[in-house]
């Protein structure tokens, strides 16, 4: 809990709002995994599981409380399908699905221009809005020969406050999710494996984190092509639709002394 209190400091988010939240998550949790029928739980059964007062019980299930769905910020949405494209369409990448530097114009690229991108995602938005908006994101650049290149070979902003907090909680959930379904016995397990070391020196550690993330995209990159192609093999039978997240994540620190405080 220590990363996620010292997050919502720096944010602002108070333990009484930190409580909000998490009484909402017992009641909505204790309602949809475990009710004892399919009819909808009573008050009293929901707070006898969850240990919460009656009255909290009911204000947080009363019409009009309850949460929204996961809400896709607008810019998330449009630069995740700008991105696909650049990286699965031969117009813009290489064979290998690398994303090339594409002329900012179409003027001056035709169909491999940064305009002809946009505009074949989206008609009702101009490319040097998006362009703009990458740029202070963190998200592209443009070289010395006028053509907008990726930083990154997927949608990952640096300094967006809305959008990054949109992947913290997908990508937290999905994970906290797989470990959940794992840990209470649901079959089939999901993939959820890490490599533990300790005792290397900063600077192994250093090297280590380069392999991690030229190898992370790669395997993040492979993924990605095996479900274009399934995309693209999926659009027009009617079987039923679902949805995964692949993560692949490397975090290290320095070891602590056996007498300094935790």
């Amino acid at each position: 809990m220590h990363p996620l209190v010292r997050l919502m400091i720096a944010r602002g988010i108070t333990f009484t709002a930190a409580v909000e939240m998490l009484k909402r998550a017992y009641v909505e949790v204790a309602d949809q995994h475990f009710r004892l029928t399919e009819e909808r739980q009573t008050d009293s059964r929901v707070s006898l599981t969850t240990g919460l007062h009656r009255k909290d019980v009911k204000r947080l299930r009363a019409p009009g409380s309850g949460r929204n769905a996961e809400l896709v910020p607008p810019s998330v949405s449009l630069g995740e399908k700008i991105v696909t494209a650049w990286t699965s369409d031969p117009r813009y990448s290489d064979t290998a699905g690398r994303p090339v530097p594409l002329p900012r114009l179409a003027r001056r690229g035709g169909e491999a221009s940064f305009e002809a991108l946009v505009t074949s995602v989206s008609k009702d938005i101009r490319s040097r809005a998006v362009l703009d908006e990458w740029i202070r994101l963190g998200i592209a650049h443009i070289d010395e020969e006028d053509r907008v290149c990726l930083n990154s070979e997927a949608f990952v902003p640096r300094d967006g406050e809305e959008e990054k907090a949109f992947y913290f909680g997908h990508n937290l959930g999905d994970h906290v999710s797989a470990a959940t379904h794992n840990m209470l016995g649901g079959a089939p397990p999901f993939l959820e494996r890490s490599l533990h070391y300790t005792g290397l020196t900063a600077e192994a550690v250093q090297a280590i984190t380069k392999a991690s993330e030229r190898l992370g995209m790669d395997a993040l990159k492979a993924v990605h092509r095996k479900a274009i192609m399934k995309d693209a093999d999926a659009a027009s039978d009617g079987s039923s639709r679902a949805r995964f997240t692949f993560g692949v994540y490397f975090y290290s620190e320095p070891v602590r002394d056996d007498n300094e405080t935790q």
